[in-house]
């Protein structure tokens, strides 16, 4: 069964769905108020969908039990990842876009973004599905299972749009893992547009406005 989401929808008959990823310990309504700042009419109006991800013991926080998309099992996301976790947490997130599908909205016309965990959950289905998407966005996440992306990829989305940021100060997932991930990602041929911003593990007014300008152009 699709993860129990809020929905937002900006006009009866949306001609796009974006299906929002929050982070560690938060829940769906987490960037409610981020994505009503975005203002797709020029496109059709969209159907916002705010998924809350499972609750999970995390074992960097002392196995407390919270809402994550996996377990964080040390500060090197590298070297220990929650690989059951991250896959699991991948068929839901499908589940989610076909749900999208079967409610009648192409993959074409759905974006997957997300924020830290939610991002990396982003990179990690987006580009693994099967059909086509709209495009990817990952705010201030990084790149999951970097070493299978290659093998496991889909053609139908190598060179989906990719909208990645990060804070430069950011010290949750700091900076040069970010930009690793990028590297990665542009290596394998896919079109990244990067933005830095001023700021630490959060979202700023500019990001929004790019990201804004970058919905409009992957859904016009």
């Amino acid at each position: 069964m699709p993860l129990d989401s809020l929905e937002i929808q900006t006009t009866d008959q949306p001609k796009a769905s974006v299906i929002v990823l929050h982070g560690l310990g938060a829940d769906g309504n987490d960037f409610v108020p981020i994505c009503e700042e975005l203002d797709l009419d020029a496109v059709g109006g969209a159907r916002f969908v705010f998924p809350h991800a499972p609750t999970r013991p995390v074992t960097i926080n002392g196995g407390y039990v919270m809402r994550a998309w996996y377990d964080i099992l040390g500060t090197d996301l590298a070297r220990h990842e929650d690989e059951a976790g991250l896959r699991a947490s991948l068929l839901q997130v499908r589940a989610l876009i076909e749900r999208e599908n079967a409610r009648g909205m192409p993959s074409s016309r759905i974006v997957l973004a997300g924020f830290s965990q939610g991002g990396a959950m982003t990179l990690l289905t987006g580009l693994r599905h099967g059909e086509r998407l709209a495009g990817l966005a990952g705010l201030s996440g990084y790149l999951p299972l970097a070493a299978t992306t290659a093998a496991e990829r889909s053609a139908a989305n190598a060179d989906v749009p990719i909208f990645l940021a990060h804070g430069r100060d950011d010290p949750v997932i700091q900076l040069p893992r970010a930009t690793a991930s990028r590297d990665a990602l542009q290596a394998l041929g896919c079109a990244v547009e990067w933005h830095e911003y001023p700021m630490q593990h959060s979202v700023c007014p500019q990001e929004i406005v790019d990201l804004n300008r970058w919905l409009l152009r992957v859904l016009a």
